[in-house]
């Protein structure tokens, strides 16, 4: 690399745009995508026990409605991408909002179990594209120097759309004297908690209206001076524009556009890179994180927690997930993805261990005895604590940044899939799980926690204040 290419890649590198503000709106933005990927997933938790109550299922056919969402996930998670890339990241983004609208209103308003099923599907779409469009999008507007911060958006996003749809759930059931089937506003109560995303679905759409388009996708479509604008908007006028969109695009015109056969190779059929993509999505469910968020209301009254307290404690659950994000929005541009994956890894072990002894005893009239009934419900909290200071933040931001230029997408959306799938995998066999044996589900999900130690120590490198450019 020449002076002055070295020149220029350390002005965009640490490159501080003069309205950051308008950066982290835009950022925060597309992030709402997140919000409604949390809010969408966890808000099911309120009604578990009622849609089982309404349409008499037994725990193998609850957790296939419960699950079935994460199918349409995967498949919008699989697609984002290359929709993305030919119509662009907004109208990507105005895709998922509008699904997101009517499975809202669809799920809040069945005739039927499978057409309940049918709306989560759509809404696991949606869930899906916004899991991935939002973290490559940031990932694209973000300048390096703030790119991990930013980028933390979608985690906290997420984060925050789980607190508040327990929160929801927590004050329409008491709205409703604690009987999820109690009548509100000519509604059961469990339809509405699922009815209200209708309202951050519509903000995100109009959100969407209100942030530019990813200066990547406009140089790919020959749309170079509006690229620069915001390029100059989000990087800062300081830098060398014209060097910038060079940069860039030389970058698309040397490697073809990504597709699913870009991602083949090695070995084991895909590129290492993107099994290291795949490991990361995988190990980030297997640790058991979304049992806390799907069933934990459930869970807590299976061991004698009455529905009111325990709607309580996944709220709480849900506060410390928003403190381990922020956290991790704190140190992850600091310390960087590595080290705070391997110091969750070690917190999730020894949180998810307690767990499983804990669950390990036998019931008391219905109930754990004290000691384990508390040592659990700390323990909980320590699992998601950690979880969310690494894992949970950590992943999202290596998937948008550690793929090289020509498979970003195509990478992206294939590790994302496999998040999906994997979710679904440990969402459909908890509840059959949970039911022969409690403390051993916990003791599989340690394992994994466990495991990805070694995972991380022996294939995952730093990307840590890297350009996009140089990831390869």
């Amino acid at each position: 690399m020449t002076s002055t290419a070295q020149a220029q890649a350390s002005g965009a590198r640490t490159a501080h745009p003069e309205h950051l503000g308008h950066v982290i709106f835009i950022a925060a933005a597309a992030a709402m995508g997140g919000f409604l990927f949390g809010y969408d997933s966890s808000v099911i938790n309120g009604a578990v026990e009622a849609i089982r109550d309404r349409y008499d299922i037994g725990s193998a056919a609850l957790a296939q409605v419960i699950a079935v969402a994460l199918i349409g996930c995967a498949i919008g998670a699989a697609t984002a991408g290359r929709i993305a890339d030919r119509i662009g990241r907004i109208r990507c983004m105005q895709i998922a909002a509008a699904l997101f609208t009517v499975s809202a209103v669809g799920s809040a308003l069945p005739f039927a179990l499978w057409d309940l099923a049918f709306w989560r599907v759509v809404g696991g779409f949606a869930i899906g594209m916004a899991s991935v469009i939002g973290p490559a999008y940031i990932a694209e507007v973000a300048p390096p120097a703030y790119r991990g911060r930013l980028g933390s958006f979608q985690q906290a996003a997420i984060v925050v759309g789980i607190a508040v749809s327990q929160l929801v759930n927590w004050g329409i059931l008491n709205a409703a004297d604690g009987d999820q089937r109690g009548e509100l506003l000519g509604l059961e109560a469990w339809q509405l908690m699922l009815g209200v995303m209708v309202v951050p679905a519509v903000l995100y759409g109009l959100l969407s209206f209100a942030i530019p388009e990813s200066p990547r996708y406009l140089i790919s479509v020959g749309k170079h001076e509006r690229a620069r604008t915001i390029l100059s908007e989000v990087e800062g006028s300081g830098i060398d524009l014209d060097a910038r969109v060079t940069e860039i695009e030389t970058g698309m015109h040397r490697e073809e556009k990504s597709s699913f056969k870009d991602l083949l190779g090695g070995s084991f059929f895909f590129k290492p890179i993107v099994w290291i993509g795949i490991g990361l999505s995988v190990f980030q469910q297997f640790v058991g994180i979304n049992v806390a968020f799907y069933y934990s209301a459930t869970l807590w009254q299976s061991v004698g927690v009455d529905p009111s307290d325990s709607f309580l404690y996944s709220f709480t659950t849900s506060i410390i997930n928003i403190v381990g994000t922020v956290i991790a929005m704190i140190f992850v541009d600091r310390i960087g993805r590595r080290p705070l994956a391997i110091i969750g890894s070690v917190g999730m072990v020894i949180g998810l261990a307690l767990e499983a002894w804990a669950f390990s005893s036998n019931l008391v009239d219905g109930q754990l005895p004290a000691t384990q009934g508390w040592v659990a419900l700390i323990a909980a909290h320590v699992f998601v604590l950690f979880f969310a200071l690494s894992w949970g933040v950590v992943v999202w931001v290596m998937l948008g940044e550690m793929f090289p230029n020509r498979i970003r997408a195509a990478a992206l959306g294939v590790a994302a899939a496999a998040q999906w799938i994997a979710n679904w995998a440990i969402t459909a066999s908890f509840p059959s799980l949970a039911d022969w044996n409690l403390s051993v589900t916990y003791v599989i999900y340690t394992v994994f926690a466990a495991l990805s130690i070694p995972f991380v120590l022996k294939f995952v490198k730093e990307t840590k204040g890297k350009r996009l450019e140089e990831m390869g």
